[in-house]
């Protein structure tokens, strides 16, 4: 087994403060509120305010990432943000990321794209430069601003917000070491959206079984007999979360349990925050580890295919502890919006 020699060397989340319930949702279209969250497991999602995007988000989560590394933002080799809301469709979100953080100009960016898992992608890849010693820090960032169809299945979980992770070298200030990873990718037409088209599509029941379950599933095997491990072994774990029962299924399945997949579990509070959700379940759960303990990761991209990932905790988790906003900071800072407003900041009313 080939040992890696990278790690999390700092992280940092955004989420916007604005949020709409499951059941104002409902009302509007006539839906029956109760039968809705309990099929989504959901109560509430988040809501990027009107001068939000996947940009500010990025930026946002990518000070907070720098701030809690303490190094220095001209010496991070690479950014990379993975999302599927990108501001522009001919301008990288990348650059600007790296201006606002004071990156620029020694650097090498781009945007990524695989629906769900863009951020996780966007990891390996910040992985195999800094492994190659092309650069000393890469940063990743997973964020969206979700688009759903109003009135449609998507609308009552399509959210906001995202992490950043900047990887370096393991050593005693790093974070978590990632001690693996392994992808498993098909093409299987689960959920798409075709040029010009505002809102994205998607196959109803063969989203689960032959896309999601199967590619997550199989990513997770995958790494856990590569490293000779179990789900006993670890302390934590986070798995893509669509909506809220889809995670806790996956982890049954590979036998982890409910308490494991707990701390990470954001979509019941927030929605699907797409490219964010893995990234910001991580982040949640690395605000909760010890050193010592361990973080089973997998993502999803619908397309499709997953990302899995062994973490080992270290003793940098301690440093700068309360430097930057946790996930739980987020989660508490709300206020409400009704159907209207949220339609508004949302941009579909059209004048």
């Amino acid at each position: 087994m080939i040992r890696l020699d990278t790690a999390i060397i700092g992280y940092g989340s955004y989420i916007p403060k604005w949020r709409i319930k499951a059941e104002e949702i409902a009302k509007i279209w006539g839906k029956d509120a109760k039968r809705v969250k309990n099929k989504l497991n959901i109560k509430e999602k988040s809501v990027a305010n009107d001068d939000e995007d996947t940009t500010t988000i990025a930026v946002n989560a990518a000070r907070n990432a720098i701030e809690k590394s303490e190094i220095d933002p001209q010496n991070l080799g690479a950014i990379y943000v993975g999302s599927e809301s990108h501001a522009y469709a001919v301008k990288p979100t990348a650059t600007m990321v790296a201006e606002a953080v004071q990156a620029t100009p020694n650097l090498t960016a781009a945007d990524y794209e695989f629906a769900c898992k863009a951020g996780t992608a966007a990891i390996q890849t910040c992985m195999g430069l800094v492994e190659s010693g092309m650069c000393e820090y890469g940063m990743a960032i997973g964020a969206d601003t979700a688009q759903s169809r109003p009135g449609g299945a998507l609308e009552y979980t399509a959210a906001a917000g995202g992490s950043a992770f900047i990887i370096g070298s393991s050593g005693e200030n790093s974070i978590a070491d990632i001690e693996g990873t392994e992808s498993y990718t098909t093409d299987i037409p689960d959920f798409w959206r075709r040029n010009k088209q505002p809102y994205p599509e998607h196959g109803g029941r063969f989203t689960a079984r032959p896309a999601y379950f199967k590619h997550v599933l199989s990513a997770a095997n995958k790494l856990l007999r590569k490293l000779e491990s179990t789900p006993q072994d670890y302390d934590y774990a986070v798995f893509h979360q669509p909506n809220g029962k889809f995670p806790l299924k996956a982890a049954k399945r590979l036998g982890f349990d409910k308490e494991k997949i707990e701390p990470g579990l954001l979509t019941p509070q927030i929605g699907n925050t797409y490219s964010g959700a893995v990234p910001l379940g991580l982040a949640s759960v690395l605000d909760q580890a010890e050193p010592g303990e361990r973080i089973f990761v997998v993502s999803f991209g619908s397309g499709a295919g997953s990302d899995a990932f062994s973490l080992s905790v270290n003793e940098g988790i301690e440093k700068n502890d309360n430097s930057v906003p946790k996930v739980k900071d987020f989660l508490k800072d709300t206020e409400y919006l009704d159907y209207g407003e949220y339609a508004k900041r949302r941009d579909l009313l059209v004048k």
